[in-house]
């Protein structure tokens, strides 16, 4: 086995042990999905190093604020395992340029640095859309606590909320977020599939205000 691959196969235990049993939406299984749709954005862009692609995309979410006490203190917890599993100082510099910078934190991120950071982003990015990005906010609407909708609170309320504050519902998050995804796609690649999925959203979107209104079964 590489060094690479050896690299890969412990970053894969080391995010298990991290995420395996999160119940919020950031589990194994989407760093798995995203891990995978990273690999296959790469192989669209000539110069991308896969490597670096994928090791980034496994760590990403051990850094997330979300999950930790503080952002630096996911941040410490990543760069202190790549200190201790990988000699090569330049590695981990990369990897950690991206997983510092690629967070959505309210679409106010510089550009990404990388043609790496472009690729993990957009993968991250794009499993928040479709089915599964769907599926993805109400898991975590569920585990904090948050309602599906309120047709009673203006979306002007939210909208003067923090982007990381608590109490704004499962389909205010479509249009503080989800529905923003599509045009701030990197890649060529990644945008074809943004906007399938995107699409899939907005359909649902409207099947779902017309079974809250009952305007799909005659008013009855």
């Amino acid at each position: 086995m590489n060094s690479e691959a050896r690299i890969i196969k412990l970053a894969e235990v080391f995010v298990k042990q991290e995420l395996e049993f999160d119940s919020s939406g950031h589990d194994w299984w989407h760093i798995d999905r995203v891990r995978k749709l990273a690999l296959e954005i790469a192989k669209t862009e000539k110069e991308a190093d896969g490597f670096i692609s994928e090791l980034s995309a496994l760590l990403h979410d051990v850094a997330d604020e979300k999950l930790n006490d503080s952002k630096q203190a996911g941040l410490d917890k990543v760069e202190n395992w790549l200190a201790s599993n990988i000699a090569d100082k330049n590695i981990t510099n990369r990897v950690m340029t991206i997983i510092a910078t690629m967070s959505y934190n309210g679409g106010q991120n510089p550009p990404m640095e990388s043609i790496e950071g472009e690729i993990v982003q957009d993968a991250d990015r794009l499993d928040a859309l479709g089915a599964i990005g769907i599926a993805r906010t109400f898991a975590y609407s569920g585990a904090k606590g948050t309602i599906i909708h309120n047709p009673e609170q203006e979306f002007s309320h939210f909208s003067q909320m923090d982007y990381r504050s608590n109490g704004k519902t499962a389909i205010y998050h479509f249009y503080e977020k989800l529905l923003k995804l599509k045009d701030l796609m990197n890649t060529p690649y990644a945008k074809e599939l943004a906007t399938k999925r995107h699409d899939f959203m907005e359909e649902y979107l409207r099947q779902f205000y017309n079974e809250w209104n009952l305007e799909d079964n005659g008013g009855l």
